[in-house]
């Protein structure tokens, strides 16, 4: 990911305390937490530049976290936010969570403006993109999946994620922190994943709607065939996640030491 273009002035950088409701059961700041500080800084950031009421709908692509080293219960949170990427619809944007006592997490996610009423990508104004490009020299961002769908056929597990009415959010689509409570559903069936550097990725391919029977189909990829998910990674085992409502594909999600 993009070094942390520090210091720099277009950096957008806040601080909050990491509180109860973002740990697991070991102090850990769980992955769905962790998506909405992402979330929340964005925000924060778009009020701050004086976008809110212009460009008040994104929807995230993509979202790769990086647990470098676990930010623990008790540890105040710096999070650094700044643009990795754009296009005329689109940009990749960066977050850094650093924990004061040595935890560190690293995320990019690739963000979409979106038109409500049409319900399709929606430009962004070139004031906004003229901000957004101080950070990066990239402004030809173009969307390329990493992932693939797998089998319920080959799968190693699978199991049926029920979809809350508290689960809804303002679009009437799953919430995106929801789809990180099925990793941190499924790292805790195997917790020695995370005892190393971690990554994982999720694309979102359609939406979760309340009623929907949403079905997590588990894969695990031994090593010396995951060179499929890039060469780099033929030495260890890659874990995906396909979430599935009927034969329709919703998202995906790749799990693997770095």
């Amino acid at each position: 990911m993009m070094p942390v273009p520090d210091p720099h002035p277009d950096v957008f950088d806040r601080e909050w305390p990491l509180r109860v409701a973002d740990i697991d059961r070991d102090g850990r700041l769980r992955f769905d937490s962790a998506a909405r500080h992402i979330v929340d800084i964005g925000q924060d950031q778009l009020r701050e530049m004086g976008f809110e009421e212009t460009h008040p709908l994104w929807i995230v692509r993509r979202t790769m976290i990086d647990v470098i080293r676990p930010i623990e219960f008790g540890d105040m949170l710096r999070m650094r936010r700044w643009c990795s990427g754009t296009s005329n619809r689109w940009c990749e944007m960066r977050v850094r969570i650093d924990g004061r006592k040595g935890g560190l997490l690293e995320s990019e996610a690739f963000w979409i403006n979106f038109n409500r009423d049409t319900q399709t990508p929606a430009r962004i104004s070139d004031d906004f993109l003229e901000g957004l490009r101080k950070t990066t020299d990239v402004d030809r961002l173009r969307w390329k999946a990493y992932l693939k769908a797998g089998s319920r056929e080959d799968a190693a597990e699978i199991h049926e994620f029920p979809v809350r009415f508290t689960d809804i959010d303002f679009f009437d689509h799953m919430n995106n922190s929801v789809y990180w409570s099925v990793v941190e559903d499924y790292l805790s069936s195997y917790p020695e994943l995370l005892k190393a550097p971690l990554r994982v990725t999720i694309e979102h391919d359609a939406a979760v709607a309340l009623g929907d029977k949403l079905e997590i189909i588990a894969h695990v990829h031994p090593a010396g065939s995951t060179d499929r998910f890039g060469a780099e990674l033929a030495d260890r085992a890659v874990r995906t996640l396909t979430y599935a409502v009927g034969d329709e594909i919703k998202a995906l999600a790749s799990i693997f030491p770095i």
